[in-house]
């Protein structure tokens, strides 16, 4: 991606262009282990076309790499490479199944007098290595989400089967991998959860109940509203991948006007005289149809112990979502997907519309919002809450940050400082655009603030953290 930076040279423009994505490819030595064979280790290589003899190349350099640096730290090998163009970065995602990804470094092209070719700086110390390993990492755990581990399918099928899947999988997961977006939240992976008073709360409690009594073949169930996650039945490493595909993939192609109440003119279909907005995001498109396909995509969960295999059926009212997860060998056939429809569709379109009229009169009791002093991002290690005011926009394709670039890189280092200790501590930076930056990392919580406040001294600034926490997180303690 290319970005016209403001900075003038000669009275011509520089050229800023983003991080991109050079190369990523999937290996096992063990599948090549003899010389001439080398070809057999690689699973996938993108991009395809290119040489032979580069990919064997390619793949031996970072099995050179890994070796060597097992020498040193036996239990930890390399995650990552820096060169002056490049950043690799390496995962073993299972065992002797080893994953990288090459990201070209951001560069600047500055034009030259005399019709000389330009200058190309490379800004080798722009990129984070926690924010691009976690996207590697989660690369993995989405193939994981909808085709299971790479043994499974070796053992199901050998190299043959593995390699279909891969290709299939990647070829358009990889289309979707924005790396210019980026950020903080891609380390944390957390889950953004809507706030709710508890009687709210104990009616949808107490739908899922009832869903799953009447739904015998329901086995999880995870309850949405406006893409934010109130009720999940997974375990939380399953339901943190999943609400990602949710949330930047399958909603986004499925907006729809918002809708404000009950009485709402959007497709009402009388059901036992309540109007019902329910439809399904997975699955069949349209339930009258004759030649309707009964087909819903299927995941892969608990793949550690039990490795269970489910239907995921997402059925929306308003704004409100539920996933249904069925075990993949139960056949779900018009009969069934009716039976949700009549019993589901009424009560969502209910529980939409309470949630709605909830959050309007807690908004209207806390009064209008002011542009505040400050902006934040929250993160709780425990439960993976995540809340940033930072976005105001956050899905596959665009991260819309309302700061600049140079401050979401100061943020990343102090997640990386935090990494490295296991004790709580504070850090307090003041930028060079005269914003300060604060790191708060208390008991498996993280709270990173930004503050306009040119003229603060360090007293100042640290009283306005203290109000924040005293605002915003009243219910949560920090340790000071």
């Amino acid at each position: 991606m290319l970005m016209i930076s403001p900075r003038m040279a000669s009275g011509m423009q520089e050229k800023q262009y983003m991080p991109s994505l050079l190369s990523f490819f999937i290996y096992n030595p063990k599948f090549g282990p003899r010389e001439g064979e080398e070809e057999k280790k690689i699973l996938f290589y993108h991009p395809i076309e290119i040489e032979k003899n580069e990919k064997i190349r390619n793949v031996g350099l970072c099995e050179a790499i890994v070796q060597f640096t097992r020498t040193f730290c036996p239990t930890k090998p390399a995650k990552s490479l820096h060169t002056q163009k490049n950043r690799q970065f390496f995962h073993e995602s299972e065992e002797n199944y080893w994953m990288v990804m090459v990201v070209r470094n951001p560069m600047v092209e500055k034009p030259n007098k005399d019709g000389k070719p330009p200058t190309v700086e490379y800004q080798e110390e722009e990129i984070i290595d926690s924010v691009y390993g976690s996207v590697l990492q989660q690369c993995y755990s989405m193939y994981k989400l909808f085709n299971g581990t790479f043994s499974r399918a070796f053992e199901a099928g050998g190299v043959e089967l593995l390699t279909q899947k891969l290709e299939k999988f990647f070829y358009r997961y990889l289309q979707t991998l924005h790396l210019q977006s980026c950020d903080l939240l891609d380390v944390f992976g957390g889950i953004s959860f809507f706030p709710l008073d508890k009687m709210t709360y104990l009616k949808i409690q107490s739908f899922v109940n009832r869903v799953e009594e009447s739904l015998s073949p329901v086995k999880y169930t995870a309850f949405l509203y406006n893409d934010q996650l109130i009720w999940s039945g997974l375990e939380q490493d399953d339901m943190r991948i999943l609400y990602k595909y949710l949330t930047t993939s399958l909603f986004p192609r499925h907006t729809e006007p918002e809708l404000a109440g009950r009485d709402s003119p959007l497709r009402p279909e009388v059901a036992g005289n309540l109007l019902h907005y329910g439809r399904f995001l997975t699955g069949p498109a349209n339930l009258k149809d004759p030649d309707a396909k009964f087909r819903f995509p299927r995941i892969f969960v608990n793949t550690e112990d039990s490795y269970e295999e489910l239907h995921l059926i997402v059925y929306k009212a308003m704004s409100a979502a539920v996933c249904f997860m069925v075990n993949a060998a139960v056949d779900l056939n018009r009969e069934f997907c009716e039976q949700l429809d009549s019993l589901v569709g009424p009560q969502l379109t209910m529980l939409a519309s309470d949630i709605c009229e909830q959050y309007n009169i807690n908004r209207r009791i806390s009064g209008p919002e002011k542009e505040p002093q400050f902006k934040f991002i929250y993160f709780n290690h425990m439960n993976l809450a995540e809340k940033s005011t930072i976005h105001m926009r956050k899905t596959a394709s665009v991260s819309l940050t309302s700061v600049h670039p140079d401050l979401m890189k100061i943020l990343g280092d102090i997640n990386c400082d935090f990494a490295r200790v296991d004790e709580d501590e504070e850090i307090i930076v003041k930028a060079m655009t005269d914003y300060w930056v604060v790191g708060k990392k208390s008991d498996q919580r993280e709270l990173y603030v930004i503050l306009n406040q040119k003229n603060a001294n360090l007293i100042e600034v640290n009283e306005e953290v203290k109000r924040l926490c005293a605002t915003q997180f009243s219910n949560i303690f920090f340790l000071d």
